[in-house]
């Protein structure tokens, strides 16, 4: 029977195919991305952390901003010699700033636009021109104070976990820079009297126990008369005639 007039059965096949997606070259050579293998590093150390690693909440500083009085020594240096005072924190929070090196530029920045302020109003007076200068070079070195000093309080922050107490590291220079200076200081000294007082067990080993000589003499007599006697009481009378010399010699 022929079925030559009905539907065809078969899926005629062309040359027509759909288009295929554009590829850029390099793009199927990227990295892939695997979630295990991505390790957290320490921002500051750079040691890798657990994955359940997280990092301690900030904490309030142990003093206040206005508790200068706390301290009577480092009071009386920030407010006359206040930097010498930020040559000590500087020393003692970062190995690779000297306190010598940090006390002078804290000197050229912010005493020494103070000093330029001052000689130019006791020589020259006051007057349309020297107030500009004056107070162009006041403004510079409150910036240069807090910037400068607003660095450091930063990296005093995020090494000890601390907050912005009572504001932005480099307003409270800003505002109150002799406060904060003594605040630093304080909080170092506290810090660091913490980690000394820490308790640390230390196990030693027992001694050596060494035998002198003269204990060695004292000691061969006395194993040379119990060895006699044992050797004495285990010969027994002599019988038939038969005699038994036993004679020990100390080694």
């Amino acid at each position: 029977m022929d079925d030559s007039n009905g539907p065809s059965h078969y899926v005629r096949l062309t040359k027509e195919k759909d288009p295929l997606e554009d590829i850029t070259p390099g793009e199927l050579n990227q990295p892939v991305q695997v979630p295990q293998l991505i390790v957290h590093r320490c921002p500051e150390c750079g040691q890798p952390l657990p994955e359940c690693y997280e990092p301690p909440a900030d904490e309030n500083w142990t003093t206040g901003i206005c508790g200068c009085f706390e301290d009577t020594e480092s009071c009386r240096t920030g407010l006359f010699c206040p930097c010498v005072l930020f040559g000590q924190n500087v020393e003692t929070l970062r190995d690779d700033v000297t306190r010598s090196d940090a006390c002078f530029c804290h000197a050229l920045c912010v005493e020494g636009g103070m000093v330029v302020a001052g000689a130019t109003l006791l020589f020259h007076g006051i007057d349309p021109k020297t107030s500009f200068l004056i107070c162009e070079t006041l403004v510079f070195a409150w910036w240069l104070c807090g910037i400068y000093n607003g660095l450091f309080r930063q990296s005093l922050q995020k090494k000890y976990h601390l907050k912005n107490s009572p504001c932005d590291p480099c307003m409270v220079h800003c505002c109150l820079h002799w406060c904060a200076l003594c605040q630093e200081y304080r909080e170092m000294r506290n810090h660091l009297s913490d980690s000394n007082e820490t308790q640390m067990t230390i196990v030693k080993p027992p001694p050596v126990q060494e035998m002198n000589s003269d204990d060695q003499k004292k000691q061969d007599p006395a194993s040379s008369s119990s060895s006699s006697s044992s050797s004495s009481s285990s010969a027994g009378p002599p019988g038939n005639g038969e005699q038994t010399k036993l004679e020990i010699q100390p080694v």
